[in-house]
C-alpha cells in the first residue's frame, strides 16, 4: 500500500494478531477530547471514513482536515502509535475486527452489566469534557438576546432538531417571550423575511451544514435579526452566528445525531432557559407560580384533581 512515498503490506494482519492488537478506533475515540483542535478535525475525518483513511496518503488526509502533515504524525502518537506506518496498520487491524455500530464502548460478549456501565459511563465523560470546553458566557450573552428581542424564531432542520427546537418554544412561550417553532423550509424562509432588527433566531443543527437551513439563516441575519446557533464549532452555520452555543461531542457511529450530541443539547437548553429566568426576574417567578398552580388545580394528567374543572357560566 502506498502511503506518503513508501509502502506497508497488510498481509500481516491475521486473525492470530488482530486480536492482540490495540483497537485505535476505540482510542480515537476515548482521547478525543485531549487532542489539539487540528488533531481532533483529523480524528472526526477519521472515525466518520475509517476506510478512506487507510487507503489515502498523508496529503491528502492533512489538506481534507486542514492541518500539516506533521499534525497528522504527532496525531498518530498522540493515539498511541509509533508514526503513521503503525497508525495505519493499527487501525487495518481495527476494521478488521468491524466497526462497533452497536455503540462505540460495546463489544461482542458484553453483559448486561457491561452494557450500563459503558454506555453510561461514556455519556458522563463526554457532558463532563464538554461542560469543561463550553464558554459560559456565549451562553450567557445569548440569554440576553432571546430575553431583550421583540421575537424568537426557533429553526430546527431535521428530526432531532426539530424536537429541540420544538421545546425551547415551549420553554420561551411559558417565559411570555414571542416565540414559533418552524422546521418546514419554506415556512423558515417566510419567517426569515419578516423578521426585523432586535429579533433573534436560534437555529439548531449538530451537522451544522444543512443547506436549506444556512440559506434562511444568511437571510435572518440580512434582516438584522441576531442568530444564535446550537451546533458544532468552525461549522458554516457556526460561522453565521453572532453567539455559537458548541456542541461538539465525538461523532456516533450509526446516527447522525447520537445520544450524546441528542443529551448535551438538552442540557444547553435547560442552561439557556434558566439564565433567562434569571434574567427576566420576580416577575417571571410569578407567572410560572400561577401556571404551576393552574395545572396542579385543573391538569388533566395527575391522579387527582383539587377542584374540577370550571364551569362555563354561559350553559
Amino acid at each position: 500500500m502506498q502511503d506518503g512515498g513508501y509502502e506497508f503490506p497488510l498481509g500481516d494482519i491475521t486473525a492470530d494478531n488482530t486480536a492482540d492488537t490495540p483497537d485505535v478506533l476505540r482510542t480515537i475515540r476515548s482521547e478525543f477530547f485531549r487532542l489539539s483542535e487540528g488533531q481532533q478535525r483529523i480524528a472526526e475525518l477519521i472515525l466518520s471514513q475509517p476506510d478512506w483513511a487507510l487507503t489515502t496518503n498523508v496529503e491528502d488526509i492533512a489538506q481534507a482536515a486542514q492541518v500539516s502533515s506533521p499534525t497528522i504524525v504527532r496525531f498518530c502518537r498522540s493515539v498511541g502509535c509509533e508514526g503513521l506506518k503503525d497508525f495505519k496498520l493499527k487501525l487495518a487491524a481495527a476494521l478488521a475486527r468491524g466497526t462497533p455500530y452497536l455503540h462505540r464502548d460495546v463489544i461482542d460478549g458484553d453483559s448486561g452489566q457491561d452494557v450500563l456501565r459503558n454506555v453510561v459511563g461514556s455519556t458522563t465523560a463526554v457532558v463532563a469534557e464538554w461542560q469543561r470546553q463550553i464558554d459560559p458566557l456565549r451562553i450567557e450573552r445569548a440569554a440576553t438576546l432571546i430575553n431583550q428581542a421583540r421575537r424568537v424564531d426557533c429553526f430546527g432542520t431535521g428530526a432531532t432538531s426539530h424536537f429541540l427546537a420544538q421545546d425551547l418554544q415551549a420553554r420561551l412561550f411559558r417565559y411570555d417571550i414571542v416565540s414559533t417553532a418552524y422546521s418546514d423550509s419554506h415556512l423558515q424562509m417566510v419567517a426569515a423575511a419578516t423578521l426585523k432588527p432586535g429579533d433573534a433566531v436560534v437555529a439548531i443543527s449538530f451537522i451544522g451544514r444543512m443547506p436549506a437551513l444556512l440559506e434562511v439563516v444568511r437571510l435572518a441575519k440580512s434582516r438584522g435579526a441576531h442568530i444564535i446557533a446550537m451546533t458544532r464549532a468552525h461549522t458554516p452555520l457556526a460561522e453565521m452566528a453572532d453567539e455559537v452555543l458548541a456542541t461538539d461531542v465525538p461523532s456516533d457511529v450509526v446516527m447522525r445525531v447520537g445520544t450524546d450530541a441528542y443529551i448535551v443539547q438538552l442540557l444547553l437548553i435547560e442552561v439557556l432557559i434558566v439564565l433567562i429566568g434569571l434574567q427576566r426576574g420576580p416577575v417571571l417567578r410569578e407567572r410560572l407560580k400561577t401556571i404551576h398552580d393552574a395545572l396542579e388545580q385543573y391538569g388533566a394528567d395527575i391522579e387527582t384533581r383539587s377542584k374540577p374543572y370550571p364551569e362555563n357560566d354561559s350553559h
